[in-house]
């Protein structure tokens, strides 16, 4: 339960600490007395966006803490492992802060470790729920009395089954829509992916082959100039009488005679020897270089028209050899890709075909279970619209279906189903059944809305609900009628209700007042619990507006009588 709520300088509050306790608990207090900014700090508690404007005039900071004793097995595994990750212990009670600056970004706490707002409204949404005044008009929405039938009926879980196929098969019809636009397009992309494949592939390019071509196409462009020079150099090295060979063969001859006598001559000799062998070689090479150059016109062209192609396919394709075979094989992967998304087309449409049975099927078993709750649901709403002052009351949820495309059918599907829901209500006798938003005056609303929560409530574990001026638009017999289920309600949940009806406030457990009063030059709210005489005093000011012995008199038999019902 909610056990302390602490706002430090919000609005026209300073300073305020609001103990709660289990059962009903009612606050009450002349209008503009700040019970709506009670609720509106505890919303910021529980994660409501807030802005600077809340803070109160001349301070810096705003600070909003509830602390919640709530037991751990109300929560689920998910959010208690959520919470061990973070490091935060809840076997003693959970504490929600806010602090909204005047400027800057705001800070979010957990059991003072810092958190973001999205975990303190994940946390809170499990412990708490508020229903304000303004909550009545959501009610109106068919797609909240949809949201409604599937909460009390437990089918949450088959709704969301139902979201998941309508959203996958969405995905395949946009995939499907996408690949028929474009197929014009597509078609032209093949046809060009396939010239430049086999642009690239007729040219049999080899990595390195350039390089080469380059290479020849200087030797054969200079290859008489290379002729000459090789003849001549054959002919200085070995042919001519005078040649280098011959004039070394001569040293070697005298070297031989000399090292014969003087022995110091013997390594230059070995090295002149050792030197003819290579020299004999390199006078090889020139011979056979100088026969061997090609001086064909017809191999220079083809070679320089070879290197034109490839720089025709470096300009289009890559800059390398080596790009341009990657930029086939992207090609390549490309293209069967394409040619492939016909068949993808196909097998798309079977997936669709296949998922809009498996879609209709759990549809219309959704829809049965629906029909089924919702006769339910009308009868458990007659009998508390009834205990509400409402007993003439006539209570029907309608559930249509609309024509299609989305089942195999032929009807039109949403992400929770082909149902439309409306709630239909004739709160007098003898009216004929009309939809909720036509009919339904702010006091029946109020108590509508009063009858669903109390049987959604029955199987649920949030522990605290809070009413926000649920009484609007109601009062006599009516109000006395709420502050009954109030009560009962109160017996399962701890209950904390804002309202300015005697009727209402007579049954609570714990009576809080809240007033405004100057102190020290400032408005300021101060919340107080009221019993005994106070508590008699308070109800009178509240069935009359002043406090009288008449006024007085009829507080007690309220009191008493409200004591009595319970």
């Amino acid at each position: 339960m909610l056990r302390e709520l602490r706002i430090k300088n919000l609005a026209i509050i300073d300073d305020l600490s609001i103990e709660f306790d289990r059962g009903l608990n009612i606050l009450t207090g002349e209008t503009g007395a700040g019970k709506s900014i009670i609720i509106h700090a505890l919303s910021l508690a529980l994660g409501e966006r807030a802005s600077g404007d809340v803070i109160r005039t001349g301070e810096k900071e705003a600070v909003v803490e509830a602390l919640f004793d709530i037991p751990s097995n109300l929560f689920d595994r998910s959010t208690l492992n959520h919470l061990k990750d973070m490091g935060i212990n809840i076997e003693d009670g959970i504490i929600l802060k806010r602090v909204i600056p005047s400027n800057g970004r705001g800070r979010a706490y957990i059991n003072n470790s810092l958190a973001t707002i999205q975990n303190l409204s994940g946390l809170s949404r499990t412990i708490i729920d508020i229903h304000g005044q303004y909550e009545h008009q959501s009610l109106l929405s068919p797609e909240v009395q949809l949201k409604t039938l599937d909460a009390y009926g437990g089918l949450l879980e088959e709704r969301q089954e139902m979201k998941d196929l309508y959203e996958r098969l969405t995905h395949l019809k946009r995939e499907i829509s996408a690949l028929t636009e474009k197929e014009r397009e597509r078609a032209q992309r093949i046809d060009l992916l396939r010239y430049q494949i086999n642009d690239i592939e007729r040219a049999h390019l080899r990595v390195g082959e350039e390089d080469e071509l380059i290479e020849e196409e200087k030797i054969l462009s200079n290859a008489l100039r290379l002729k000459e020079l090789a003849n001549q150099a054959y002919g200085m090295l070995y042919l001519s009488d005078t040649s280098c060979i011959t004039n070394l063969k001569g040293v070697i001859t005298r070297l031989r005679e000399i090292a014969n006598i003087d022995g110091s001559a013997k390594d230059a000799l070995r090295s002149i020897e050792d030197a003819m062998p290579l020299l004999e070689e390199a006078s090889y090479f020139l011979r056979d270089y100088r026969e061997g150059l090609d001086l064909s016109p017809e191999r220079l062209d083809a070679i320089q028209e070879r290197l034109h192609l490839i720089s025709n396919l470096k300009r289009k394709y890559g800059d390398t050899i080596s790009d341009i075979l990657r930029y086939k094989e992207e090609a390549v992967a490309e293209l069967n890709e394409l040619e492939n998304s016909g068949e993808r087309l196909e097998t798309l449409r079977a997936e669709i075909e296949g998922l809009r049975k498996t879609l209709t099927e759990r549809a219309h078993r959704l829809s049965e279970r629906r029909r089924e709750v919702a006769r339910d649901l009308e009868q458990q709403v007659i009998k508390e619209l009834s205990m509400l002052s409402m007993k003439d009351s006539q209570f029907s949820i309608h559930i249509i279906h609309e024509e299609g495309e989305d089942t195999t059918d032929g009807l039109k599907a949403t992400p929770s189903g082909i149902d439309h829901v409306e709630f239909l209500i004739s709160p007098n006798k003898g009216e004929r059944l009309r939809p909720l938003s036509k009919i339904a005056s702010g006091g029946e609303l109020s108590r509508i809305m009063l009858a669903l929560k109390g049987l959604l409530s029955r199987g649920d574990n949030i522990p605290v609900l809070i009413f926000d001026e649920i009484d609007a638009g109601i009062g006599g017999m009516a109000a006395g009628a709420v502050g009954r289920r109030l009560k009962e309600l109160s017996r399962d949940h701890q209950v904390i209700c804002i309202t300015h009806l005697p009727q209402i406030a007579s049954y609570a457990d714990h009576h809080l007042c809240i007033t405004k009063g100057v102190r020290g030059k400032r408005t300021s709210v101060q919340v107080k619990r009221v019993e005994g005489e106070e508590r008699v005093r308070e109800i009178a000011r509240m069935l009359s507006g002043d406090i009288s012995e008449a006024s007085i008199r009829h507080a007690e038999e309220m009191l008493r009588l409200s004591a009595k019902s319970c």
